[in-house]
């Protein structure tokens, strides 16, 4: 039984109207994101700088084929986060689990051999996986019944936490690893993890009694012959590894491309696993149909939108002026601007839904996915001239950059928190958290896609790609747009 007395709020007390429990979510949110987008900040940056400079020295290809499938696998990793928490531990224990994942995994990447720096990534991405997963599923236990109208008012919200911490993360992580040190850049990224796990201990009672539920837990039998089964499979990869690095044969692209592959065929499978699962009603398979569509307009979203922090990074770092008023700022100052931006327009945007909402006036779902895609598309297309600008070795106007992710968040106030907001709605029951996980697979397919180009070979700042990837989002947003009544009728017993 729950004790349920220290998980309601005392009348009267709400957080910017909402449920007391959004604050605590906020905060350890905000956290998270600032160890994450600090550290993401450096990470491409250091990969592809000299060792002579203090980075690994990878060719930009590879560290851009590093940076995507990494980003993937934090993605990928939240489909098992949400399966831990629905058979073993319920989403409050799995993001308190989480935070001590992560907070490790950025203080090894502060240790400088490139052994410990990879196992770092290994458990930053194992942690995020976990919390990703759940945290956004405890933010939609808070509202239920009377209280679902303002979900995507509550998800916007809570993604103006996210961008609070991801704003001074470059700031302050990005300068200390440009300027002193990458890895106690790395350092800092951990001491943030430290701050949001105390404050998400501190105020976990004011979370739904829900959170503590574990939905379908796992008898001791099965769960004996689960952890037999998983050390057998370990041992394949084990052994494999252990040969390649022997004789002589292992390279980074021997991890690299397996996981590529892993990251775009696994989402694939899992949307037709569940979309098959015989246990679904009805409508459930209905909404399952309608979420496909959704889905893989989002994966084409943010294969564009996570180069951000690769292409437009390096090419912030190559090729961008970074000197103003005689000041000369690190180039991982760029990624403050998309947060900064949330922060500014997200109120807006949530306002401007609850207002449109009010007089039956708001646009559908699918209509908000179309106009992110073909704004994802346009961003890209302002990338072009910048690209043409720095031909010849110029370094061109960081305002081209500013253009970019201004047009880069307007897109992503249209789709992010809507897809997870839409996430919750549509879900299966018998998934529960498992199907934020499925949200996070098209960042995997997305990202795994400009991994699978990188070790292709393709110029990511060249002309031809960027102009075809800007024609496949325009394309695929007036598709959704144009189906978009198709698509709100399989919203079976939503809107």
């Amino acid at each position: 039984m729950i004790d349920t007395s220290e998980a309601v709020p005392t009348p009267g007390r709400t957080f910017f109207g909402h449920p007391c429990g959004l604050s605590t979510l906020f905060l350890t949110e905000m956290w998270e994101r600032f160890s994450y987008y600090g550290m993401r900040a450096l990470l491409a940056v250091y990969l592809a700088a000299p060792v002579s400079e203090g980075g690994l020295g990878f060719p930009e290809n590879t560290a851009i084929a590093i940076f995507s499938v990494y980003l993937a696998m934090v993605y990928l990793l939240t489909l098992p986060g949400g399966w831990v928490s629905d058979r073993f531990l319920g989403p409050r224990k799995s993001v308190t689990v989480a935070c001590v994942i992560i907070m490790t995994g950025h203080f090894l990447l502060a240790v400088p051999t490139e052994g410990f720096f990879f196992a770092g990534l290994f458990l930053v991405a194992i942690g995020s996986g976990l919390v990703k997963a759940n945290i956004s599923t405890m933010v939609g236990h808070l509202y239920v019944g009377p209280l679902e109208w303002r979900r995507d008012s509550a998800f916007t919200i809570f993604y103006v936490g996210i961008n609070l911490g991801a704003f001074f993360a470059p700031l302050v992580i990005g300068t200390i690893g440009q300027k002193v040190s990458y890895h106690l850049g790395f350092a800092v990224a951990g001491v943030g993890m430290a701050i949001g796990l105390v404050q998400y201990l501190v105020g976990r009672r004011w979370l739904s009694p829900h959170s503590d539920i574990v939905p379908a837990p796992m008898d001791p039998a099965h769960r004996a012959a689960l952890v037999k089964k998983g050390l057998l499979w370990l041992l394949v990869p084990v052994v494999l590894y252990a040969v390649l690095g022997l004789s002589g044969h292992y390279t980074i692209d021997w991890v690299v491309v397996p996981l590529t592959v892993i990251g775009l065929v696994f989402p694939a499978w899992t949307l037709i696993r569940i979309r098959r699962d015989p246990d679904l009603t009805l409508p459930e398979r209905q909404r399952m149909t309608a979420y496909v569509w959704l889905f893989v307009a989002a994966a084409v979203f943010w294969m564009i939108y996570d180069q951000g922090g690769s292409t437009l990074n390096i090419f912030a770092d190559r090729d961008t002026d970074t000197e103003l008023a005689g000041i000369d700022f690190p180039s991982s100052w760029f990624q403050s601007l998309n947060p900064l931006f949330i922060i500014a327009l997200g109120p807006v945007f949530a306002g401007l839904w609850q207002w449109l909402a009010r007089d039956r006036r708001e646009p559908s779902t699918p209509a908000k996915f179309g106009l992110g895609l073909i704004l994802i598309g346009l961003s890209f297309a302002v990338f072009l001239p910048a690209l043409t600008a720095a031909s010849g070795g110029n370094l061109v106007s960081p305002m081209w950059l500013v253009s970019i992710y201004l047009v880069q968040t307007v897109a992503e106030l249209c789709l992010s928190p809507v897809g997870l907001s839409v996430t919750t709605k549509l879900a299966p029951e018998k998934y529960g958290s498992q199907m934020m996980g499925v949200w996070f697979l098209a960042v995997t397919a997305g990202d795994c896609a400009t991994s699978l180009a990188s070790l292709a070979g393709a110029n990511l700042n060249s002309r031809p790609f960027v102009f075809a990837e800007v024609a496949v989002a325009v394309l695929v947003g007036l598709l959704v747009l144009l189906f978009r009544k198709r698509i709100s009728r399989m919203f079976v017993g939503h809107h």
